[in-house]
């Protein structure tokens, strides 16, 4: 049976930690506007053309409101659910989206991401210090790869890192499409609610310097601000996106650029390229997780498919960003590609407001990394890697290495 005909699950089951799913090339070729079974077991389109995913994450028709009474449920226990409930909160479109970018967005500007350099230096300098005390092998991802990323937001923040463990397992339940219970999703939930409103009050009473209280600041929606209950989803948020992303995507890097040698080679030889060869990683990566889930409120046409108003839409990035039509050699890694325009953080008026921020943490993680364990290397073989399952932001459980 050709995939035409058949409803593939998704997604896409893979054997391979940093490989991709065949089906992609077969699915970017005969079938790229193709009919899938979620975790839910609710249906919904899956794009895996470069064309087709940019057009659809740029176009305003498709929406994030996932919670529709006919968009599909992304999860049977409404795990994954940041993209809908929760997000309905913040401005979906036009120029409430936009303003609430610019309010937000003062924070992850390249200017301030150079700012932010140093001490992210010092503190992947600290933690590999601690990782190579605690001797080899170590857990990169457990080391290096989760706590920068988290303390750096909670700095941003200014919530307390030590709490960092409680952010981890609320991210999870919010992220995690099929481990948890409603019930235990819905405990999480309101936990980390309290919390963010327990933390906002004391901003209130005592302001630092700090993302959340310079948006309280700002004031209300009458002096051009956010409402309380937006600045509370907007920390919640970033939390979550800001670490959990980030935290994986460390991981794969280093994995992939360690399962072939003479990448890590190339690049002690030619630190210059540190900046290419995270875009590159980015574009690579497998095991990004669920792509974009998209509600569709019009009728609308793709790649020659006609979706009915009701649809809902999941864009794969990371099948559309080994597209060969918009990517010469696309199933190669070239550590100096360049330009290098893939999806990876979306595009249009929704792409990931934090990628100033991501592309920061991954270039001094790698930087610092080539620096101190020259030597480094995978201390098992690349097969015996193992993804997490079920996380809408894919990732790897452990990532072992000696140095």
């Amino acid at each position: 049976m050709s995939l035409n005909e058949q409803v593939l699950s998704y997604p896409i089951p893979n054997d391979t930690a940093l490989e991709p799913p065949a089906e992609w090339a077969e699915l970017r070729g005969t079938c790229p506007v193709a009919h899938v079974k979620l975790p839910s077991g609710d249906q919904a389109t899956l794009l895996t053309r470069y064309a087709d995913v940019k057009q659809v994450l740029a176009d305003p028709r498709f929406t994030r409101q996932l919670n529709a009474p006919d968009a599909a449920r992304l999860s049977a226990e409404g795990g994954g659910v940041f993209n809908s409930e929760i997000a309905t909160i913040i401005p979906d479109g036009g120029e409430e989206h936009q303003h609430w970018r610019r309010l937000v967005g003062r924070w992850f500007t390249a200017k301030r991401m150079a700012a932010l350099r140093p001490s992210m230096t010092a503190i992947a300098e600290q933690l590999i210090d601690d990782m190579v005390k605690r001797g080899q092998p170590g857990d990169l991802k457990a080391g290096l790869g989760f706590p920068l990323p988290v303390y750096v937001i909670c700095d941003m923040l200014g919530v307390p890192a030590a709490d960092r463990d409680r952010f981890s397992y609320w991210s999870d339940t919010l992220l995690n499409l099929t481990r948890y219970t409603q019930a235990e999703i819905e405990a999480a939930q309101g936990e980390f609610f309290q919390y963010m409103s327990d933390h906002l009050a004391a901003k209130r009473a005592e302001p630092g310097e700090d993302l959340l209280s310079e948006l309280i600041a700002v004031g209300g929606p009458e002096d051009g601000g956010l409402a309380d209950i937006q600045i509370l989803v907007t920390g919640m948020a970033l939390l979550v996106a800001g670490h959990e992303t980030t935290a994986n995507m460390i991981g794969k890097m280093v994995s992939m650029l360690l399962a072939d040698r003479s990448r890590w080679e190339r690049l002690l030889a030619d630190p210059s390229l540190i900046r290419t060869a995270v875009e590159e990683t980015l574009r690579l990566d497998a095991n990004s997780g669920f792509g974009l889930p998209r509600y569709l409120r019009e009728e609308t046409e793709v790649s020659g498919t006609v979706l009915p108003r009701g649809t809902t839409v999941v864009c794969s990035m990371a099948a559309a960003n080994r597209d060969e039509s918009a990517f010469e050699a696309a199933a190669e890694m070239d550590l100096s590609r360049s330009p290098n325009p893939h999806l990876s953080f979306g595009t249009g008026a929704h792409s990931c407001l934090g990628q100033a921020l991501a592309r920061t943490e991954l270039q001094v993680v790698l930087e610092v990394l080539l620096r101190r364990l020259p030597a480094l290397e995978l201390a098992v073989p690349v097969e015996e890697l193992e993804r997490v399952e079920g996380l809408a932001v894919g990732g790897l459980r452990t990532v072992p290495v000696r140095w």
